[in-house]
């Protein structure tokens, strides 16, 4: 089963909060919506991530430089 998760960070390496749903489209409407909420913010990193079989991969990072697409740091 393929999970999508969005994923904030107020700091990087720091804890994070996670939303996960089965949907894609539900994940990128939260990542989208932290972005507004907190993407202005340096500090703050945000991911879009697909994770299947314990094998994640982040499809969008979002820092206050802008969006990366595929993996980012």
């Amino acid at each position: 089963m393929t999970r999508h998760l969005a994923r904030l960070q107020f700091r990087a390496g720091g804890p994070a909060v996670e939303g996960e749903w089965t949907a894609p489209a539900t994940a990128q409407e939260r990542y989208t919506e932290w972005v507004g909420l907190y993407g202005t913010d340096p500090a703050v990193v945000i991911q879009l991530v697909e994770e299947s079989d314990g094998h994640e991969t982040v499809r969008k990072t979002w820092t206050a430089q802008g969006e990366v697409e595929g993996p980012g740091t």
